[in-house]
């Protein structure tokens, strides 16, 4: 489990969302020069909003990170999968999408304890 980044979308349209992430996830494998290196769940619908994982090699997320140089270490958030994190929430923003992005671990532990 600990080779992989799962990251909980939660989406106020689903097929629009999952569609764009899964362009996104493609054109990066597609720049790094690798294959199916990510999977998505299928969604489950509550308060008007589709929740979903992704889950994504950190080898994908290395050879971006490697690629990006300097730039990658400047994006915001501490450690690799926020970094990450950080950088497809950049290249989502549109008025198209309205969708939250977290780390799936950590909402698990939240101190709140509601997951």
């Amino acid at each position: 489990m600990d080779d992989r980044i799962n990251i909980n979308v939660s989406a106020v349209n689903y097929d629009k969302t999952s569609k764009a992430i899964t362009q996104k996830l493609s054109l990066l494998e597609e720049m790094v020069h690798s294959k199916n290196d990510f999977v998505m769940t299928d969604s489950e619908f509550a308060f008007g909003w589709h929740f979903f994982v992704v889950s994504v090699n950190k080898s994908l997320v290395e050879k971006l990170a490697e690629q990006m140089g300097p730039d990658f270490d400047r994006l915001k958030g501490k450690g690799t999968a926020k970094k990450f994190l950080t950088w497809i929430s950049n290249n989502m923003e549109s008025k198209d999408h309205r969708f939250k992005l977290a780390i799936k671990e950590e909402m698990e532990s939240s101190k709140y304890g509601i997951f």
